[in-house]
């Protein structure tokens, strides 16, 4: 399969659950996802924890300041359209009080990465 192929297949699974949710933030968390991937020694399944803080740190690198605004909107869920799959042992109230969302994107902004730009 081609990427075009992978492309049209997600974006496919996606639309198939009538547009509840923004395509944008399903396109940012499969990104995420290959941004903490491409992080550890060997492709593995992550934890909620892992996966809330990569969120974060991708989004500051996509988004820089406008992160919390673009992310707040969105409510995300691939494995509903099979995009993920869960371990026996993951739960959605994994991801409950990884970090607060106001306190993730609040003063941990790295000004320096604007200096060069």
């Amino acid at each position: 399969m081609n990427d075009l192929q992978f492309a049209d297949d997600v974006m496919g699974r996606i639309r198939a659950r009538g547009g509840r949710y923004n395509e944008r933030a399903y396109l940012f968390l499969l990104g995420t996802i290959e941004f903490l991937q491409s992080r550890l020694e060997v492709r593995r399944h992550v934890t909620a924890a892992e996966l809330a803080w990569a969120c974060r740190d991708f989004a500051l690198q996509q988004y820089g300041l406008l992160a919390p605004v673009v992310l707040a909107p969105w409510g995300i869920t691939l494995v509903e359209v099979g995009l993920l799959v869960t371990q026996p042992g993951d739960h959605e109230s994994d991801f409950n009080a990884v970090y607060e969302f106001t306190d993730a994107f609040g003063e941990s902004y790295d000004w320096q990465g604007l200096r060069g730009a």
